[in-house]
Parts: C-alpha cells; structure tokens; sequence
C-alpha cells in the first residue's frame, strides 16, 4: 500500500527514527533486513459493540518490517497469536505476508507463538512458501519445547526453511536461535554461565523456493551432520493430581502412570530392560517404541515413553497428539516429564505414532541442547509417522513426534 524509502525519504513521517535507522543499515550494508519492532496504527472508532477499535483510536501489533537492499520499505506483518502481550492488540484479520527477494525467491514471516498455530505459519507453508523468518522471545520449556528443539522440529516437520532469532534474556530462559534446512541445522543455544550476548550465525543453505527462477540453486543431500513466544510453564506451576496408587502394584513391565509434561496430563510407561518394545496409549491414541539403551558407565537413568492426546489449556490453548521418549528427572516415576537438560544413556530407537493430523514435528535432543538428524523418518497416507535414530553423539533427553490437530482448535 506503501512506496516508501525511510533512509532516503526520513522527513515524509514524523516519529519514524527506528524505521529510518533499519533502512539506512539495509541500504548501507546492501542487505535485505527483517526486524520485530512494535506498530501503531490508526483506528476508525466506531460505536457498533462488534468493533474491535480500542477506545483510544489506535491499534498497537507486534510488527515484523522488511527492507530492501536499497532500505525500501518491502514488507510487514501483524503477529497474529499473542502470548500475554497486554500492549499489543490483534490484527482484525489474519495476515499473510511474504517478499521476495533477487537471491532466494520468497519468504514468510510469523513472529513468536505464531509458530504454533495454523495461522500464518501453514497457511504460508500450504501456499507453497518453504522459507520462513522467525524473530521470537522463546521461553525455553524442556522436555519437548525448547527452542532449537521445536525451531528444528518445524524445519524437518514442514519441509521448509527456517530463520529463527531469539531474544538473548536469561532471566526469562530465553536463548537458542538458528538457519534450518530439512538437511542441515546451523545453530547456537546458550549454556549457564555464558555471557548474555549475541551471536552471529552465518550459513550457506539452499533454496528451497520451487518458483524461483535465478541463477541454478544451490543443492544439498540429506545429511545427519550437525553444526555446533511458545507457552511457557515451568514444572512447579502446574496443578497435578497425585500418581495413582495402584501404579506401582501393577507388573513393572505393563504398569502406566499419569506424569504431568509441559502441564498436560500424558501417559507413560517405563523403559525397565535393558532393550525391547513398548506401547503405550491415551484413549485412543498409541505410540510404539522400539529401544536398546547404551548406558555410560555407571549410568542408571530412568526413561519413559509417553502418549498425550488432547486440548492443552495453560499459556495458550490447542489441540496435540504426542508420542514422547523422555528422561525423566529422577529415579521416581513423579519425575518423568519435568525439565532435564543432560543425560548420558545413549539409545537406538525407533518410535511411531498414527496420527489424526499430517503435521507431525520430529526432534531428538541430546544432552547440552545438541540437536541430532534423525537417521530415518517416514510417514505415510494413514497418519503413521515413524522416527528411526542409532549412533548418538551424546545422552538422549528427548525423542518427540509433536503432531498438532490444528483442525481441532476451534471445537
């Protein structure tokens, strides 16, 4: 709707230093630039009780803009899905939002929790974009959402590429950006301890845009080498009910019990040999495992598999089908599901869910926030997704097929 060049034109509006500053960086440096900053716009009041004008007459979003390597205006996007953002309003309308660009054809944008829900990101991904940009503030939420963990998860789920960078804010645990490809994964999440600083992240990754017509794109085989505002709830602030009783009397190789994971009720099973199969069910909705554990010297960590199916209501609300092989924290089944960051059993798998959706998000977390490809996946026209790994560099954390019933949402 805009022609508008801030670096060259700064005098056209008043209050636009952050736009001016961001164009000229582009146009200096000879950059395209994606940037989150916030947005007003004006409102028209209307007295109808369906209007959703603020009484003050201005709308405030969380803004993603895009320049030109000549600091042109381009682009800019409206976050659609809030997470306690008081001082930000919704867009009327969802936006879809894409630019594109001389060297890599076309992006979309989504900001944060958008990540999690079918608008922007698969509407984009449904309209054939397969490059996606992601400033976000991501509260890490061990064991099946911290950052690099689902940022990679959606790469690999969705077929696409993702740009993720992450607000560095130890106080809120948010850190761990990354350049994801469904072959490669270039990445850097924070330990304790180290500064809280930026990191710069530079990666040659191919494109992956099918209407690109530049010059020939770069190629890349599949390889399972790996560089060195989601809800967010800690272990504490959920309610749960005690374990049942009954659990520990049942035989140790068939008992299940309810452990509490990211503030939703799953249901687990113990790993209690050394390997063998498991399934393990919500309703109706079973995950297979396949397993032989690696331990490391005197090693004895307890693992379990967990099945979730169902609307998860804390710090947002959506639909999900899990199938999750977790450490647990400790050496009592209460501990299955709570945040662990390390582990040192090694384990080879294969782990399989049929799920009602074909949005199924694959990670493996080993110990110290490392990624690993899994060696194998495949899914198939029924829902069944199955996930194969062996030859692990480090400790297992957590092997998860995240599969979001978007359709669900809105029942």
């Amino acid at each position: 709707q805009e022609s508008w060049n801030p670096c060259t034109e700064p005098s056209r509006y008043n209050n636009t230093e952050v736009l001016q500053r961001l164009s000229c960086m582009a146009r200096q440096h000879n950059l395209y630039l994606v940037a989150n900053m916030p947005d007003h716009q004006p409102c028209p009041l209307r007295t109808s009780p369906s209007s959703s004008c603020p009484s003050d007459g201005r709308w405030q979003f969380n803004t993603n803009v895009v320049f030109r390597s000549d600091g042109q205006l381009v682009a800019r996007y409206h976050k659609q899905n809030l997470y306690y953002e008081q001082e930000f309003d919704t867009p009327p309308q969802p936006e879809i939002i894409t630019f594109d660009t001389p060297f890599a054809g076309r992006f979309g944008l989504l900001v944060c929790f958008d990540i999690l829900f079918h608008e922007p990101t698969i509407s984009l991904v449904e309209r054939g974009v397969r490059q996606l940009i992601f400033p976000t503030a991501w509260m890490n939420e061990l064991p099946l959402l911290d950052s690099v963990q689902f940022q990679r998860a959606l790469s690999l789920g969705a077929n696409v590429t993702l740009l993720a960078a992450n607000l560095r804010f130890n106080q809120l645990l948010m850190k761990g950006s990354g350049i994801y490809t469904p072959f490669s994964a270039t990445y850097h999440h924070a330990r304790k301890g180290d500064p809280e600083e930026g990191r710069l992240l530079v990666a040659r990754i191919p494109v992956l845009d099918p209407l690109w017509v530049g010059q020939s794109a770069a190629t890349e085989e599949p390889s399972s080498s790996q560089a060195a505002d989601s809800g967010h709830c800690h272990q504490g602030s959920c309610v749960q009910p005690p374990t049942p009783a009954t659990a520990s009397a049942v035989s140790p190789s068939t008992a299940t019990f309810i452990s509490y994971m990211s503030c939703d009720p799953y249901t687990f099973v113990l790993l209690n040999e050394t390997e063998g199969k498991l399934n393990v069910c919500d309703g109706t909705f079973c995950c297979h495992l396949q397993y032989r554990q690696l331990p490391q010297g005197n090693s004895k960590e307890l693992y379990a598999l967990g099945a979730f199916a169902g609307t998860h209501t804390v710090n947002g609300r959506y639909v999900l089908q899990v199938c999750a092989l977790v450490r647990c924290a400790g050496s009592e089944t209460s501990s299955c599901g709570q945040e662990v960051e390390e582990a040192e059993t090694k384990m080879d798998f294969l782990l399989e869910g049929k799920f009602g959706t074909r949005y199924v998000y694959p990670s493996v977390l080993a110990s110290h926030m490392v990624l690993e490809q899994p060696e194998h996946l495949e899914k198939t026209a029924d829902g069944r997704v199955t996930m194969k790994h062996s030859n692990m560099t480090s400790g297992l954390v957590t092997a998860c097929l995240y599969g979001r019933m978007y359709h669900l949402d809105n029942e």
